[in-house]
């Protein structure tokens, strides 16, 4: 069973107020809470077919689907939360992850250009996440949680941009929020995570 992590370190922190932040904080607890029950209900079919009860193939299917919604948006919350600091930081010039956008993108700022303005403001639900897929950094759009993320592929740097991560402080004004969401990034987690991927 999992237990939902505390994230109240954030609070305080700079352009998102203590009620969005204890909002976002309980959807998450929620996400925790549903994966646990699953996991409970699921576990009771295997119970019941290891005791020859009548399988429940519909429901362990339903189950199943489910359970890949509720887990990754427990685990996509974890990885926003985790790579966000009340501490404002840059990117260092020396890390692996620093080269390696310069690689792909050409520059810093035309690596957060793209993550921004060509996927950040989209209009939709859903996450903006820097992921390294195979031996190259890529942008993506992940849309239900369970949409849209590439297999084999390590989530470096997530934003989420679902309407609950952003309307109690700036309403529709989405722009406003991913701005203060690029000046919360720790990138000191974004840089480790880059190490431990490319291990």
């Amino acid at each position: 069973m999992y237990t939902a992590k505390n994230f109240e370190h954030l609070l305080g922190m700079n352009g998102f107020s203590d009620t969005l932040l204890k909002n976002h904080f309980t959807l998450y607890e929620g996400y925790v809470n549903n994966v646990n029950t699953l996991l409970k209900k699921m576990n009771a079919i295997r119970e019941e077919r290891k005791s020859g009860v009548e399988d429940r193939k519909e429901e362990s299917a339903e189950l199943h689907r489910r359970f890949g919604w509720e887990y990754n948006g427990m685990k996509l919350h974890e990885l926003y939360f985790e790579n966000m600091s009340k501490e404002s930081s840059e990117i260092q010039e020396s890390s692996l992850l620093y080269k390696a956008l310069v690689e792909r993108f050409g520059d810093i700022e035309t690596f957060k250009n793209n993550f921004v303005k060509n996927v950040a403001t989209f209009r939709g639900i859903g996450w903006v996440a820097l992921v390294q897929r195979d031996d190259s950094l890529g942008v993506i759009w992940i849309g239900e949680h369970d949409e849209g993320l590439l297999a084999n592929s390590n989530i470096l740097l997530i934003m989420d941009v679902w309407e609950h991560a952003f309307m109690i402080d700036y309403g529709i004004k989405r722009a406003d929020y991913v701005s203060a969401f690029m000046r919360a990034i720790d990138w000191k987690v974004v840089e480790k995570r880059a190490e431990e991927a490319s291990r």
